[in-house]
């Protein structure tokens, strides 16, 4: 049978990045030396690792359930592997500051697309443009998202200095711009070669309303909801809003099985890649996560405020949701309390004058998806207090 990929609206799954940091040159001259040579790509690839500079953002990188994802973030992995490195990223705050790091050679390549202006065309080189702007406006028709849309004159950017390292990265550009679209493609695979695809058959939300029976799982939403102090029938709520009580779906994020579990939080509560799909262990798996969530926010000592923080942090990470708090207490909201408080900040957690804040740890991510899950959830909690008895 053959497989479909299917482009994703932004994603990339992180490679692992603990090489050799390089030496950085102090003088104020834009290069980066290692002894009296130019740090060029003969230097990187010693290395063994290439540090690109990114700002947060949807076309550019942002992190989901732990995980790390960004259309331009795998385009640059995609190069790293290309020259035998592994990929090192610095976030940035804004195009100055980028600008700033490859001057003073804390970065090797500017891996977001920044305006290309004439006034620095003695400092940097700009590569990729063309194909770069092309995919990115090929992308935003395609995913119907204007966010990915270029003005035309975007690039990305290293120093002037690293001749060599601009003309390969253009030579890649240039070669491979047909494969853009399968480099950003997700791919789930199982350490047997197995390959997984988005996938989904939604269920309906109660299966017998007579006999009080919300799913087929019942038994386990029962018997685990104990350890984590839950009601069962929250569990299922969740699990609807996660899978449609499908144990076989996939998400276009890569989370899998009943209760969507990513590949790497499995792994962490004890669930294996043999039995992701496993409707048990999947919600034992959960339940772990949903514990373990549920001491992260003990300080909240309203039990009902503190599952709409779990409940958001299982969708989108506790440290997108500890931003959103920072920014309540900021602004003098409950940084406890979630309607009309925290859930504001979560909301606007996808635009630049939020998620540039100081106090945003880890940047952009789509708070509107986590608002939205958190609702539905408690809609639903309530529904099936009301009709299951």
């Amino acid at each position: 049978m053959k497989i479909k990929y299917l482009p994703l609206l932004s994603l990339g799954l992180l490679l692992a990045c603990n090489g050799q940091v390089k030496n950085q040159n102090q003088s104020s001259q834009p290069t980066h030396e290692v002894g009296s040579a130019v740090f060029d790509l003969g230097e990187i690839q010693q290395n063994g690792e290439l540090i690109v500079l990114m700002l947060y953002g949807p076309e550019s990188y942002f992190e989901f359930k732990g995980e790390n994802f960004g259309v331009q973030y795998m385009l640059a992995n995609e190069y790293a592997k290309s020259i035998g490195c592994r990929i090192r990223v610095e976030m940035n705050r804004s195009p100055k500051e980028m600008l700033e790091k490859l001057r003073k050679g804390e970065g090797d390549i500017i891996a977001t697309s920044i305006e290309m202006a004439d006034s620095l065309k003695g400092v940097v080189s700009y590569c990729g443009n063309k194909e770069l702007d092309h995919f990115l406006d090929s992308l935003s028709v395609k995913m119907h998202d204007s966010s990915f849309k270029t003005d035309g004159h975007t690039a990305w950017a290293v120093r002037k200095e690293a001749s060599m390292l601009c003309e390969s990265l253009n030579g890649w550009m240039a070669e491979n711009k047909g494969n853009f679209f399968d480099y950003t493609t997700i791919r789930i695979k199982s350490s047997s070669g197995k390959t997984y695809t988005p996938r989904r058959s939604v269920k309906s939300p109660i299966l017998n309303l007579a006999k009080g029976q919300i799913s087929t799982f019942d038994a386990f939403f029962k018997s685990y909801s104990r350890q984590c102090g839950w009601d069962w029938k929250l569990l299922a709520a969740q699990s609807y809003q996660e899978s449609g009580f499908d144990p076989n779906a996939v998400s276009w994020m890569g989370a899998m099985g009943l209760m969507q579990l990513m590949p790497s939080t499995a792994k962490s509560v004890g669930v294996s890649e043999a039995q992701v799909f496993d409707p048990e262990c999947n919600i034992r798996g959960a339940v772990r996560l949903i514990s373990q969530l549920n001491t992260h926010y003990r300080s909240i000592t309203s039990g009902n405020e503190r599952i709409n923080f779990i409940l958001a942090a299982y969708n989108a990470g506790p440290a997108h949701v500890d931003d959103a708090r920072a920014l309540a207490r900021k602004y003098g909201k409950d940084p406890d309390r979630w309607l009309g408080n925290v859930d504001f900040f979560v909301l606007n957690m996808s635009k630049p004058e939020y998620y540039n804040q100081p106090e945003v740890k880890r940047g952009y991510f789509r708070g509107s998806e986590t608002y939205n899950y958190v609702n539905n959830i408690r809609t639903r909690w309530d529904d099936y207090r009301a009709k299951i008895h």
